[in-house]
């Protein structure tokens, strides 16, 4: 089974419906759910092993999500805009939680945050909303890389012989998802580019 498009049914094209109850949806709001919880459990609690554990319920819902809508036809247009939107709130939440926690350097959450800041300013610029853009490959490996090299490195924090493999371990993934973020960064910043200019051209045509 594919990883990346799994579910994806070959000479069907994927079409987003109107719908908003669908299965794919109800998963991404649980995985907005998991953030509030996870801050919890490591912030209040420290139950570092607890939290590892909501944030593989997170990941494994945005693959499972994404697998549900192409497989059974629930994709829909409120799901490509909420299920980005949760993996962002997602990744940013943790790593702010986890500067707060002591356990990774605020470079880090400077690290995600700059790109997104950058996109976010060129997207309202000339959408004023959401620029419909599909997610890149590398976005999607980007992500299923920080989802993982994340709860690694919350697992390092246990008393386990383990620690110090899984804290190496951890950063060589986050290392790598970190690079795929800014390249997919990069690719997004000239897709919006592109798409805005060609709107304010039509546009500008049209009037």
């Amino acid at each position: 089974m594919r990883f990346i498009g799994a579910g994806a049914r070959p000479g069907r094209p994927q079409v987003d419906h109107d719908r908003v109850f669908t299965i794919p949806n109800a998963l991404t709001v649980l995985r907005f759910m998991g953030v509030p919880l996870f801050v919890w459990l490591v912030l209040a609690q420290k139950e570092y092993g607890t939290a590892v554990v909501v944030l593989v319920v997170m990941a494994g819902t945005d693959w499972i999500d994404g697998y549900v809508a192409r497989r059974f036809d629930q994709a829909s247009k409120l799901g490509r805009v909420m299920d980005p939107l949760a993996d962002r709130l997602a990744l940013i939440a943790v790593a702010v939680t986890l500067v707060i926690a002591g356990v990774v350097h605020w470079l880090y959450l400077a690290a995600l945050l700059v790109p997104d800041a950058v996109l976010l300013v060129l997207t309202l610029s000339y959408f004023r909303g959401h620029p419909d853009l599909p997610v890149s490959r590398v976005g999607k490996v980007r992500t299923g890389l920080l989802l993982l090299g994340t709860p690694l490195l919350v697992l390092s924090r246990l008393d386990t012989p383990f620690a110090g493999p899984l804290y190496i371990a951890a950063w060589i993934v986050l290392g790598l998802g970190l690079t795929g973020h800014w390249i997919a960064a990069y690719n997004y910043f000239w897709a919006i580019l592109r798409k805005g200019r060609q709107q304010s051209h039509h546009d500008g045509g049209t009037a």
